[in-house]
């Protein structure tokens, strides 16, 4: 027999999807299904942003704050999601804090990456947003009173109904709530219309890059175009005042300028130890990065201790293994880029340095990086600041004729991807190749003929290319197609 306690939360869920459903078919009405697509048609019309209705903010329950973990990208979305839980629970919400990080060791916070004023402006009809908080909540120990909040308490992709239910009480009690992490500690369905719009509004709206970033941003993509002015949305929304727009009704030949792909190279030694694959580096590879789990990744070595391992070929067989610098470049050979073809390559260290590297630029010797583009002078405020040097490789990517991932679970990918699709009006291909299918491509090797391999790769990324509106559960940030972010205009 149900207590009435559990009768309630019942009807709160059943109340909470009904209203999800209601709403995305009330906007589907609203919005013309999208058209298909593949690497060699673009989408037919117009995708837009679709126009953000004003919110009005009533009956302050708290004050939020947020000290977010990880990296540029993973506090991006921190970001995004904290601004769409202060709607949901009524709260303001204090600029965010970005959280000190070992691996990241970068002291960056949110006012020296993107913009205060902006942000705020932005989401001023949608959120109260202050950048402290008053004076008299300053000195209260939060943990000590139960506002602490940390991501063990709080399951990840957790659900409207979770804050509702554990969060809320606390604000309504103490009218403060830390969360501490909050590594995507919001779901993306169900989730009410107007929270994922917010979500949208966010990311591809309110968070600007400072000028700082902007300016140097701007020469890295003038440099490797070798043409100052604007050939897109796209480049203004990333650069704003830093690039010029084409006058209104004047021709400018832009064929001129140099057309440039921009690949994320996720190949740092993090990535490789976590991933427990071999890349061909013999014992002493296999020392090297025994050796750094041991250090960075006690508890995945926990884990293992308590199951059997898959072997390094199995989990290349699955697609778990990250591409190689060899199979990224053979990735693009396969899909006809030629030896002249204009490279960014985004990214940390590549594990390996420069031998990994080498056949790769005797294959691409137009291979660039920001180090490359930039003088020590122009890099020097950027030192010692891994998220604001990310931020420069996310406008070089983002802003690129054709971005190329190796591994689609990355952020940035992620990020970028969805930025190019929201503002890239259909003509920003991004290729994603596909490890698994790629790795049963590869194990043929010794037999397959290069006209196969060419026929294949390519009709691996042609299928990643067909176009998809978000699928439930389905990031919002890689996959803006959505009622709740794009409409089609015919």
């Amino acid at each position: 027999m149900m207590t009435k306690k559990k009768v309630r939360c019942c009807i709160l869920d059943f109340c909470i999807w009904l209203l999800f459903h209601l709403q995305r078919k009330i906007q589907r009405k609203q919005c013309q299904s999208f058209g298909r697509n593949n690497f060699h048609r673009h989408l037919r019309g117009h995708l837009v942003q679709i126009r953000m209705s004003k919110g009005t903010v009533n009956n302050h329950t708290g004050f939020i704050l947020v000290s977010a973990n990880g990296g540029l990208n993973q506090q991006r979305v921190a970001v995004c999601n904290a601004v769409a839980v202060a709607s949901l629970l009524n709260a303001t919400l204090v600029i965010p804090k970005f959280l000190y990080s070992n691996v990241w060791k970068d002291p960056s916070q949110f006012s020296d990456i993107y913009q205060e004023e902006t942000f705020m402006h932005t989401l001023k009809n949608d959120i109260n947003i202050i950048k402290e908080l008053p004076s008299h909540l300053r000195s209260l120990d939060l943990e000590a009173i139960g506002s602490l909040v940390t991501d063990a308490d709080l399951a990840k992709e957790a659900t409207p109904n979770e804050y509702i239910k554990n969060i809320l009480p606390i604000l309504l009690r103490n009218g403060i709530v830390h969360f501490l992490g909050f590594g995507n500690r919001l779901g993306f369905d169900p989730l009410p219309y107007d929270l994922q719009k917010l979500r949208c509004k966010c990311n591809f709206h309110a968070l600007k890059f400072v000028p700082k970033i902007q300016k140097i941003g701007s020469l890295l993509v003038k440099r490797i175009r070798k043409y100052d002015s604007a050939r897109s949305m796209l480049d203004k929304q990333l650069l704003g005042n830093f690039i010029s727009s084409i006058p209104s009704g004047e021709q400018v030949n832009i064929a001129s300028s140099s057309k440039y792909l921009a690949l994320h190279l996720r190949f740092e030694v993090d990535m490789v130890a976590y991933s427990m694959c071999d890349f061909g580096g013999g014992e002493n590879e296999t020392r090297e990065l025994q050796a750094y789990r041991e250090e960075h990744f006690p508890l995945l070595l926990e884990r293992l201790k308590k199951v059997k391992p898959l072997s390094p070929a199995e989990l290349r067989k699955m697609g778990r293994c990250p591409l190689t610098p060899e199979e990224a470049a053979l990735v693009l050979a396969g899909l006809g880029f030629s030896s002249g073809a204009y490279i960014y390559l985004a990214g940390s260290q590549i594990y390996g340095g420069k031998s990994r590297m080498r056949p790769v630029i005797n294959l691409y010797p137009n291979i660039v990086t920001k180090e490359d583009l930039l003088s020590p002078t122009e890099l020097a405020p950027f030192r010692n600041f891994s998220s604001q040097l990310a931020a420069l490789d996310f406008i070089a990517c983002a802003a690129s004729d054709v971005f190329a991932m190796t591994d689609s679970g990355s952020q940035l990918s992620s990020l970028v991807s969805g930025f190019r699709i929201y503002y890239g009006g259909g003509n920003a291909p991004t290729l994603r190749p596909s490890k698994k299918r790629l790795a049963a491509i590869l194990q043929e090797n010794s037999t397959i003929r290069w006209q196969s391999f060419e026929n294949r790769i390519r009709k691996m990324i042609e299928e990643g290319q067909r176009v998809h509106i978000r699928g439930f559960g389905r990031s919002i940030y890689r996959q803006p197609r959505c009622n709740e972010c794009m409409c089609k205009h015919q």
